[in-house]
């Protein structure tokens, strides 16, 4: 089987964090959205992972070279492709049409999931789904009886559905898939400039290919600030069983660490307060100030600082502030 990964928007939304890291390279809890991503796909997986391909744009050699780290790291060879144009999500998947071929899954990597089934691949197609209070806002399915889609709805006015459409898809025959997606291009199919992946799904659908539904127990996204500090906060909550969260090469000094967090390598901590749902990353160093709810980034120095609901980026140095706080890579703030 192989996995596709599109990735290749430059995030605005979660300015000015990545305005140096790509978006699905930002760490949350120690790792970073793209690795967590890839962790949540295999474990609804038997079969080996062949090739993770990752679509991309322009983002320089260092991110290439972690990219396929991750997919060593999970057994699978890793392939880099490049998004030149945002010419919409079907676009983006056609990037890597050499690894449209056979069993393959789509994975979006501007959102992670938390799920609870194993993957049928004997069907046709499955599309992964969630639940919303706001359907009107996203791409739903429609069912019958069966559980197959019966219809596919772009931002519904009207309720029709609420099987929300998380951007994660699976297909017994990869190649059909790029058939649908090169007809599109070929015949200049647009919607607002864009290629639509959903175009393509329901010609699929209209030409007898079956999509099953399977719904994941969380849908958590990272697409903007807020929006990341919370899912942070719920993988802390999720995996504080079964993942280490404080490092043994961290040193706390008369500190009290509430609770799920997550702290990195060589942290060092001194008469401050940490926690709940802080992640902390390798090499910073936080004195006399309380954190909550928050997620600092690596080789960062923190002082007297009250913090909730904050993204602090690496090599920063904040000292004396009690408020919150969002500030990228390499910044400066002291308010004495």
């Amino acid at each position: 089987m192989n996995i596709i990964i599109p990735m290749a928007g430059i995030g605005k939304r979660m300015r000015p964090h990545t305005l140096s890291t790509p978006k699905p390279l930002i760490p949350i809890a120690g790792k970073s959205i793209t690795e967590r991503l890839v962790e949540e796909i295999l474990k609804t997986i038997d079969k080996k992972i062949e090739n993770i391909g990752f679509i991309i744009g322009d983002f320089g050699e260092d991110v290439e070279k972690t990219l396929l780290n991750i997919a060593d790291k999970y057994g699978a060879k890793g392939r880099i492709f490049y998004q030149k144009e945002a010419l919409g999500t079907a676009h983006a998947i056609f990037c890597a049409e050499p690894l449209l071929t056979g069993k393959v899954l789509i994975a979006f990597a501007d959102t992670l999931f938390d799920a609870n089934f194993k993957l049928d691949e004997a069907k046709d197609a499955t599309i992964w789904t969630h639940k919303v209070e706001n359907p009107e806002s996203f791409g739903v399915v429609k069912t019958d009886k069966n559980n197959l889609v019966s219809e596919f709805i772009e931002k519904p006015k009207e309720f029709v559905s609420d099987l929300a459409i998380i951007g994660i898809y699976y297909f017994k025959d990869g190649s059909i898939l790029k058939n649908e997606i090169k007809n599109l291009i070929d015949n200049k199919v647009l919607v607002n400039n864009e290629y639509q992946i959903t175009d393509a799904l329901e010609n699929m659908k209209n030409k007898g290919i079956k999509f099953s539904v399977d719904k994941v127990d969380q849908w958590l996204d990272c697409g903007n600030k807020n929006a990341t500090i919370f899912t942070n906060q719920r993988i802390l909550e999720l995996k504080k069983d079964n993942e280490k969260l404080i490092d043994k090469s961290a040193v706390i000094k008369n500190s009290n660490v509430i609770h799920p967090c997550y702290i990195g390598k060589n942290v060092f901590i001194e008469n401050s307060v940490i926690g709940p749902y802080a992640s902390i990353g390798d090499n910073s160093i936080i004195k006399q100030s309380i954190i909550s709810n928050s997620i600092i980034q690596s080789n960062t120095k923190i002082e007297l600082l009250v913090l909730e609901e904050s993204m602090i980026g690496s090599y920063s140095e904040i000292t004396g502030h009690k408020d919150i706080v969002n500030v990228g890579d390499y910044c400066k703030l002291n308010s004495f």
